[in-house]
Parts: structure tokens; sequence; C-alpha cells
């Protein structure tokens, strides 16, 4: 029996699903960050370690992994040249890598038809098909983007922190409770800053969620910018309120409550999530090519 893989990628952690050629998702598999910009080498060993623990969880021996074709999601991969990169160093007998975005918007609504999707994760992206055309938005990383994203969050929680105890702004008990984190010493957070990832910021964010909703004033106001950022960037996809729009990503269940009414009137379920549409996509596209061993898929 020939198999698929769907793999989907970011900044927090990557997911693998081992499939039938129908589609039929049979193991899976979780292992660590997958964003190919900010770190290339370590995205190719964690991909490789989920998809070794899908096999493993559908009872299959690794060593079809040379003979199983693969969609990969990634972050990362909407930039220069690392998805090209990427594909020349993987394991799978064929490797088609797309933005995280595109196996998302899959996932969420299907090959076809009009709708839209946010990612709302470590990082954010945004895409909208229309007549059959998509139109990506965001997702140029952490250090020039991703407004809204559990990385920006954690790095505004971190630099309100350095404020309170510079006394620039005034402190609150998230402040406090972050300073405390690095045992009071602010030389720490900076230290803690030089070689963070932006999955690491992105594991403050949960504090940051849990502490307004007890009505603390600076996670009030980190939450209040992170929401009119991802308001922005709806508004630049130029919704008709027609059309689906689904939030996906770990931070989508926050934010679904918080977004004004108009955009809440557009949200609908997912059908499937982004790993599910990267199942969807490997079945559709070695289907067309006639065997999953092909080489490469352009499309």
């Amino acid at each position: 029996m020939t198999f698929l893989l769907g793999i989907d990628g970011g900044g927090t952690g990557c997911r693998a699903a081992l499939a039938t050629e129908a589609g039929e998702i049979i193991g899976r598999g979780k292992s660590g960050p997958a964003n190919i910009r900010t770190d290339l080498t370590g995205a190719r060993a964690n991909i490789v370690d989920a998809a070794r623990q899908a096999f493993a969880d559908a009872g299959k021996d690794a060593a079809l992994i040379a003979g199983t074709s693969a969609v990969l999601g990634l972050a990362g991969t909407n930039v220069g040249t690392y998805a090209r990169q990427l594909e020349t160093i993987l394991p799978f007998a064929t490797s088609r890598v797309v933005t995280d975005a595109l196996i998302a918007l899959e996932g969420a609504i299907g090959n076809d038809g009009d709708g839209a999707i946010a990612i709302l994760g470590t990082g954010t992206a945004y895409l909208v098909r229309r007549n059959g055309v998509a139109r990506a938005i965001g997702g140029w990383g952490f250090q020039v983007g991703d407004q809204g994203g559990g990385g920006r969050i954690g790095r505004d929680l971190l630099e309100e922190t350095l404020l309170a105890h510079d006394g620039i702004l005034p402190a609150s008990p998230l402040t406090d409770a972050m300073l405390a984190v690095f045992r009071g010493n602010p030389q720490d957070v900076v230290e803690f800053t030089i070689t963070a990832r932006p999955g690491d910021f992105g594991g403050f964010a949960p504090k940051v969620f849990e502490y307004e909703a007890k009505g603390d004033p600076v996670a009030k106001a980190i939450l209040a910018r992170a929401v009119l950022a991802v308001e922005a960037s709806l508004a630049a996809l130029e919704l008709d309120g027609t059309s689906p729009l689904s939030l996906l990503g770990g931070l989508a269940p926050l934010y679904a409550d918080r977004l004004s009414a108009p955009l809440r009137t557009m949200l609908a379920p997912p059908r499937s999530d982004a790993l599910g549409g990267a199942v969807a996509m490997a079945a559709r596209l070695f289907a067309e090519a006639g065997d999953a061993g092909q080489d490469h898929v352009d499309g």
C-alpha cells in the first residue's frame, strides 16, 4: 500500500498525519517547531521526527518514509528560497512545501469556493479566495509582522514589564508576575530575548489572556492592540460577508468572542484543520500526478 503524509508546521510545533492514498488518516505524530525561516535545520529534524511518530502510531515501519510523498504546510515559506532548500533535504519520495495558510484554507473551506481564513497562533497569516483567486496577507515573521500572534503578545508583555520596572508606565499584577518569572532581574529578561525564538515569546501569551480575564490593565491594553491588529488585517481582505470566515490556530478560540459584531457574524467553523487540509491536498495533488512517488508537483 502507498501512503501519504500531511504536515503542518509553525513556530510552536509540528504535526504530521499518515494517510492512505484516499486521504484516510491512520496515524499521527507531533514534535517541536517547524518555522523554516527561523531555523531550517531544526525544522527539518522536527518534521522527520513527527513523520516517524505518525508511522509508529499507525503501526507501520518508519523505513517506509523514503517511499512516501508529503505535502508540508509550513510557516516561513512565503519569503526567500527556504521552501526549495527544505525540499532538497527531506527524506520523502516527493515533497511539496507550501505555506501554512494554503493548507489551512484547504482544510477550512476545501479546494474550491469562496471564503477566508485567519491563522492566529504563534504568528498570524490571512488568506482569502474569491472567484478562484487566492490572496494572502501577513505572515511576514515575528520581527516585522505577525501582529496579534502569540509571539508578539509575549514580546509586548516583556516590553511592558521593563517599562513598569523603570517607572515609565504603571506596573500591574501581570508585570509583577512576569518580572518574578525572571527572578526580579530585568537583565535576565534581556538575556532571554537574545536567543528566544517566536515560540518562546509565545509561551507567555496565555498569561496575558489569563490576567486580562481578571481585569489587569496591562493585559487589557496588550490584547486591545492585538485585536485591533487582527481586525485591520481582516478588513484588508475586503470581506463582503457572503462567504465564510474561519479562524484557525491555537489563539483562534480566544479571539472569536473579542472580534467586532460584524466579523463575528461571518464566522463559520472550519470543515477541518490545517493538518486535515495538508492530507486532503496530498491526496488530491499526488492523485493528479498519477503516482505518489512522482517528482515535484507544481501548482
